[in-house]
């Protein structure tokens, strides 16, 4: 399914000699082409991969000269045409970014596009990169190139979400990046808004509630492997298609619990406070159907299923018993205890 782009224009962002961050603005929107809307399909998929985005709602209606909410508004009213909002966005963005004293410049691009029946407003800090080819006369050539895999300060805002409820709390997505917190409070402040729901919280919480249906509805241990499997294999197919998890769409593949009154929908709803769609979380996703841990030097993981058959856990005496190790971990080891059982004589060791 592809995008289709009805605006797009780029602005420069550069530190001058001086070291003031500065931005050129372009004049008007580059042309809609078959390149463009590759282009954007490509930055749409990488977002959509994403999966440590935030969601926000807008808080402030500041109706001062350049603020980003008021701008927006006269753009989605008609009353402000796209070129004049984007060059108030930019402006916005470099005041913020003076505040925050962030050391970020590149090409800020600024993109309204349709896609499943939903317009968006795509705002993202793109950096330039150069690189080398080689040319027909066989002579090294530099160019510049953005590269759309490796994307941290972007935000999306859902228009037509914000246009039916103007109070949403996921109607802005950003991306929190790698640097933590400071991210997040830099894209709150651009467009004053606050933080809606955490999607990795979302995400365990809908763990914890397949735990406890499976649980409450006292289901045999096939029934409940089957559960979480079933779970995880939509939750996985969501991520890989870059579609959020629906609650309704994945009660719909999961069984009944006969010892609970409803589908897993009803019991979700009743006993837990999730949103109604959400995206994945792959860090929370694998966790459906492995135990994992990890400290003092020690790291495991195994499917569930094997607990009680391949791996036996004894709480007495906190101890795990695994039967049938990886045979690329059984080699390491092998290899190990031959060398420590068989030392090397050490008249005979070289200088």
């Amino acid at each position: 399914m592809n995008i289709s782009a009805s605006n797009v224009i780029l602005h420069s962002l550069h530190y001058s000699s001086e070291g003031t961050l500065q931005c050129k603005m372009r004049e008007g929107e580059l042309p809609i082409s078959p390149s463009i809307d590759d282009f954007l399909m490509k930055l749409h998929k990488t977002y959509q991969s994403k999966t440590n985005k935030a969601f926000a709602s807008f808080i402030t209606q500041d109706e001062k000269e350049g603020s980003f909410y008021p701008a927006l508004m006269q753009e989605m009213k008609g009353t402000l045409d796209f070129v004049s909002f984007s060059q108030k966005v930019a402006t916005c963005l470099v005041t913020e970014l003076q505040k925050h004293d962030f050391a970020e410049q590149g090409i800020l691009l600024i993109s309204k596009y349709n896609w499943t029946a939903s317009n968006y407003l795509l705002i993202a800090l793109l950096q330039n990169h150069e690189s080398i080819s080689v040319n027909e006369d066989l002579e090294l050539k530099t160019s510049q190139h953005i590269e759309t895999s490796k994307i941290q300060l972007v935000a999306r805002i859902d228009l037509t979400l914000l246009e039916r409820d103007p109070s949403s709390n996921r109607c802005i997505s950003f991306i929190k990046g790698r640097v933590g917190r400071q991210v997040a409070d830099f894209f709150l402040d651009f467009m004053g808004a606050k933080e809606g729901f955490d999607t990795k919280i979302q995400n365990k919480v809908l763990m914890q509630a397949v735990d406890e249906f499976c649980v409450r509805g006292e289901l045999p241990v096939e029934k409940k492997q089957e559960v979480r499997e079933v779970a995880f294999e939509y939750c996985k197919e969501q991520l890989k298609q870059g579609e959020d998890i629906d609650l309704s769409s994945l009660s719909e593949q999961l069984p009944d619990a006969p010892k609970l009154e409803g589908s897993f929908y009803d019991f979700v709803n009743s006993d837990f406070e999730l949103e109604k769609s959400f995206p994945v979380d792959r860090s929370v996703l694998r966790k459906l159907t492995k135990y994992v841990g990890q400290g003092g030097g020690v790291s495991i993981s195994f499917d569930q299923k094997h607990l009680g058959d391949r791996i036996q856990y004894d709480a007495a005496s906190d101890t795990l018993t695994i039967v049938g190790i990886p045979p690329n971990l059984r080699e390491q080891l092998k290899r190990d205890i031959d060398i420590v059982e068989s030392p090397v004589n050490a008249q005979d060791a070289p200088f």
